[in-house]
């Protein structure tokens, strides 16, 4: 099928994400939950152990949520923001139990009403294109307290041209490293063909 005309062709800006909803173009909506996010919730279940501190989590570049149903089905204190009005729209429709944890906001400038313990990434660097990048990860470091944990999927190797935007391995370690110690890296059996053969679970620990 061939890709829809489009307008915005600059991904830092909500036009360009509105007009990818309004028209379903959407390869990296799976329409559903990943199934090591899956098991990292579980691991963290405050619902079913009151002996669990429930996590404060964000979800940057939410797109159509369906991970805040899971968050908050364990328990979780989770908000999902996108700056995309199409998108919160979409999601809001979607995780119809939790509405007013979708928020229409701007990752940089958002301000979390809780300190927050998790930011679970899952296609939100790999869709700014690669100046963004320091911003990104800068931010992820001022939102996460010491011992936060920065946890999800990270779009590896390098692209042409995007979104999605790959990132060298190495570049990320070094956006990463002086603000978190990496604690998991793992491989990832459920990629979209977007992703395919190039994602891999990470989890970051703030220093």
């Amino acid at each position: 099928m061939a890709e829809p005309t489009f307008d915005s062709r600059d991904p830092q800006q909500a036009a360009f994400w509105d007009e990818r909803f309004t028209q379903q173009f959407m390869p990296w909506d799976r329409g559903g939950i990943p199934e090591r996010l899956r098991r990292l919730v579980a691991d963290h279940d405050a619902a079913a152990d009151a002996s669990v501190v429930a996590p404060v989590a964000l979800i940057p570049g939410c797109g159509s949520a369906y991970e805040l149903d899971l968050m908050c089905e364990a328990g979780w204190d989770a908000t999902a923001i996108d700056f995309s009005p199409v998108a919160v729209e979409r999601a809001r429709k979607i995780v119809k139990r939790w509405p007013e944890r979708i928020v229409e906001a701007d990752f940089f400038t958002y301000q979390p009403p809780r300190p927050l313990t998790v930011i679970y990434e899952r296609a939100f660097l790999c869709a700014l294109p690669p100046p963004m990048w320091p911003q990104v990860a800068q931010r992820y470091a001022e939102l996460l307290p010491s011992g936060g944990l920065l946890a999800g999927y990270f779009f590896l190797g390098s692209t042409l041209k995007g979104p999605p935007f790959a990132i060298d391995r190495a570049q990320l370690d070094a956006l990463l490293a002086p603000y978190f110690t990496l604690e998991a890296d793992e491989p990832v059996k459920d990629s979209l063909p977007v992703f395919e053969g190039r994602e891999r679970w990470l989890e970051w620990r703030r220093r």
